[in-house]
């Protein structure tokens, strides 16, 4: 495996989520953008990059809208 391929549960980690978050954000289509190789789910780092930088907010009051 590449270094920039994460598995779910390193990516759980370093979101400080469960793994079961990843998945439900996967069935509602509102967290990074992953990849699946047989059965495992793996997330580039770019993606997740990508996706936390969408996911800025400036304010506690600004509508939050989960974007992949």
């Amino acid at each position: 495996m590449t270094a920039d391929l994460l598995p779910q549960q390193q990516l759980a980690q370093i979101l400080a989520v469960s793994e079961r978050t990843l998945e439900r954000w996967r069935v509602e289509g509102c967290g990074p953008a992953y990849l699946k190789a047989g059965r495992r789910v793996l997330y580039r780092r770019s993606d997740v990059d990508q996706w936390l930088d969408s996911n800025a907010r400036t304010s506690t009051s600004a509508r939050v809208s989960y974007n992949v």
